[in-house]
């Protein structure tokens, strides 16, 4: 897994004027074999609902099985 902050580039941005941050994640994961994009991102969504909307306000999302 890998997280880059990227809440420095929606400065001013509604949504970071709380503190919120802006993410960006790569993941791969072998719970991912045989999902959809859709499904992976449902389970990872699902597993951080507690932190969105805050303190995550954003999340952009690469969710991949291993190869």
């Amino acid at each position: 897994m890998d997280i880059q902050d990227d809440s420095h580039l929606h400065a001013g941005h509604e949504g970071s004027k709380n503190g919120a941050g802006h993410y960006r994640v790569h993941i791969v994961a072998s719970c991912f074999a045989g999902l959809s994009a859709v499904a992976r991102h449902r389970l990872v969504y699902h597993h951080l609902q507690d932190l969105i909307p805050y303190p995550i306000h954003a999340l952009a999302l690469d969710a991949q099985a291993p190869k």
